[in-house]
């Protein structure tokens, strides 16, 4: 789990947008498409492994993996959000 205070500060490195956690609904429905083979980061690399948690931007349009309890914050690795909806 992510540490309260970090999470207050982190943004999206490209919007700036807030981040907050990746409800387990949102997380078990990345889970599935990644499974199916049909999820692709920012740069268009194909997603290969589950996340075991996740942030997501307030707006809702990129998700972060979270590796470790280190938040990825890549803007190549960002997950564009609606190819989850």
């Amino acid at each position: 789990m992510i540490d309260r205070e970090l999470l207050e500060i982190l943004c999206c490195p490209k919007t700036k947008v807030p981040v907050e956690m990746l409800s387990e609904d949102k997380l078990k429905a990345v889970n599935d498409r990644i499974g199916r083979g049909d999820v692709k980061t920012v740069d268009g690399s194909k997603v290969d492994k589950p996340l075991d948690a996740g942030l997501i931007t307030e707006d809702g349009k990129t998700i972060y993996r979270i590796d470790d309890d280190i938040p990825i914050m890549l803007i190549d690795e960002g997950i564009p959000a609606d190819q989850i909806t």
